[in-house]
């Protein structure tokens, strides 16, 4: 596997916008390459969340995956920060989050998108925050979307899955699940909201009406059985899944591990032929 970075690294454009309670930082991928295909207008817009569990915005260091992502899976990447804990907890995140996606519509000239599909999509905290908009843009009655991409979603802030209880006897994953359990203590600070479905959507009981989903789980990950958990729970209330399971990485114990692709990566092809099949 190609561990060399492309010639062109970093966003194409980036925007300010206004977020839920204050101004977010927003930048741009384009998917086309070629110069004169750069200025046609893109079908396919992808909202992306970075992860960094809810407290760090790790935009910087998701750089080179998402531009990895925009050219070879063709579609355009918008990643946005949010709000951040604890300075602004749940669920100023979340609103954060619809907010951004309520805006890409309004701003589909700036970005070169025709508005045609917007999907949501993001890594750990960011797959929380992509699954979570999801149920919102359900529930608030739009915008629409098109798909949404669940990469090792952070789903549950009980920690209960068995994946997660086996990692905390693990020396070698134990520190995973700390910084794990860390985060979702200084997102959720108070009790009642770590049940809540806009925070935890494993725990949400009405998940039906949603769009297709891609949910992609890494093996030997402590956060894997979660995502297996939900994506039979999509099933089971009629929606459409994919669901992918990652082989390990080399190494399982930093952040920066889950967000570092390559063209071919199995986690970018089976976004490319997710995307391509909502055409």
């Amino acid at each position: 596997m190609s561990t060399e970075h492309p010639a062109h690294t970093g966003p194409d454009e980036q925007f300010e916008w206004a977020g839920h309670s204050g101004p977010l930082h927003v930048r741009l991928y384009k998917g086309a390459t070629a110069g004169t295909a750069r200025a046609k207008l893109a079908d396919n817009l992808v909202v992306f969340f970075a992860p960094g569990g809810f407290v760090v915005d790790e935009l910087d260091e998701a750089d080179h995956c998402l531009r990895v992502l925009a050219e070879n899976c063709e579609v355009d990447v918008l990643a946005p920060s949010y709000a951040l804990a604890p300075e602004r907890p749940f669920p100023a995140a979340v609103e954060d989050a619809h907010s951004v996606l309520s805006q890409t519509f309004k701003h589909r000239q700036k970005l070169g998108w025709r508005g045609t599909r917007l999907f949501v999509g993001g890594v750990e905290a960011g797959g929380n925050l992509a699954a979570v908009s999801a149920l919102v843009c359900r529930d608030r009655q739009g915008p629409d979307l098109a798909g949404q991409i669940l990469i090792t979603p952070m789903l549950d802030a009980s920690l209960r899955c068995p994946s997660m209880r086996c990692a905390m006897d693990d020396p070698g994953k134990r520190d995973m699940v700390q910084a794990v359990e860390q985060a979702y203590r200084r997102y959720l600070p108070r009790p009642a909201d770590r049940s809540h479905p806009y925070a935890s959507p494993l725990n949400a009981s009405r998940l039906s009406g949603l769009p297709p989903t891609l949910i992609m789980h890494t093996e030997g990950d402590p956060l894997s059985d979660e995502a297996v958990a939900y994506a039979e729970k999509l099933r089971q209330a009629g929606n459409e899944v994919q669901e992918v399971a990652l082989p390990p990485p080399a190494e399982l114990h930093d952040n920066k591990d889950r967000c570092e692709l390559t063209a071919d990566d199995p986690c970018v092809l089976a976004m490319k032929r997710f995307v391509a099949a909502r055409a």
